[in-house]
């Protein structure tokens, strides 16, 4: 007997031609799903590898550009002279991992190339009422400047770009479905404050207070000042 019914509803015995029948389905769909599963890691491997052309890749990425017109938002006159400028290359290496898991299951680690510049300057605006003199014939004069200035670090972005990134497996899962502009940004902000301080201890300063000294001589010297004295000062 194969089949036996309790309260008026029909069940199944084990062993049963229905029971046997009912088994190889659920095998085919186990098979399936393992068939789609598969599927989907493959497009999404070749996807990551680049390896997939853009028009059959589900996950391929189009750039449209939707940025309107930039606002003028103020204009401010400039009293300083531009004396130097320095370029400057760094490597950033950034680490992070998870405080219990192997860097291989968690972590990522990347080498960013920052290519920058940062320039030196003197502000005339520092200028005090009595820091430049002029004798009675108008023969020789003496300047008094302020020391002069480094501009924030100027990250380029077309020479600044990622060389190489390591990710354990739960980090390369994640970045398949989404990506952290925080991570680039980090990136930037670390190259430039790395150059910022090259440029502080690389002599830039003193190159510009040396420019400028030479600009301000050949210039009054062209006037007709035959005698020029520029001295460079901490403070104002």
């Amino acid at each position: 007997m194969t089949r036996s019914q309790t309260d008026g509803n029909e069940r199944v015995e084990p062993g049963s031609k229905t029971a046997e029948a009912t088994a190889p389905r659920r095998s085919g769909l186990r098979t399936a799903l393992v068939a789609v599963v598969a599927a989907v890691a493959v497009v999404l491997a070749l996807g990551r590898l680049d390896l997939m052309p853009d028009w059959l890749n589900p996950f391929g990425v189009e750039t449209k550009d939707r940025t309107g017109p930039a606002v003028l938002k103020s204009i401010r006159d400039l009293s300083r002279y531009e004396a130097a400028s320095g370029n400057f290359q760094v490597i950033v290496d950034l680490e992070k991992d998870a405080r219990f898991l192997p860097s291989a299951v968690r972590g990522k680690r990347t080498l960013f190339i920052g290519t920058g510049s940062v320039d030196a300057y003197v502000d005339f605006s520092r200028l005090s009422s009595g820091a430049v003199t002029v004798n009675e014939d108008r023969t020789a004069a003496t300047i008094r400047l302020p020391r002069a200035q480094l501009e924030p670090a100027n990250l380029d972005p077309k020479r600044s770009y990622v060389f190489a990134t390591q990710r354990g497996l739960l980090d390369r899962v994640g970045d398949v479905f989404s990506g952290n502009p925080n991570d680039q940004q980090q990136l930037y902000v670390l190259a430039a404050q790395r150059i910022q301080q090259a440029a502080a201890e690389s002599g830039l300063r003193e190159r510009a207070d040396q420019n400028t000294k030479l600009m301000l001589e050949s210039l009054l010297k062209s006037l007709g000042f035959t005698t020029v004295t520029v001295t460079i000062t901490d403070t104002q």
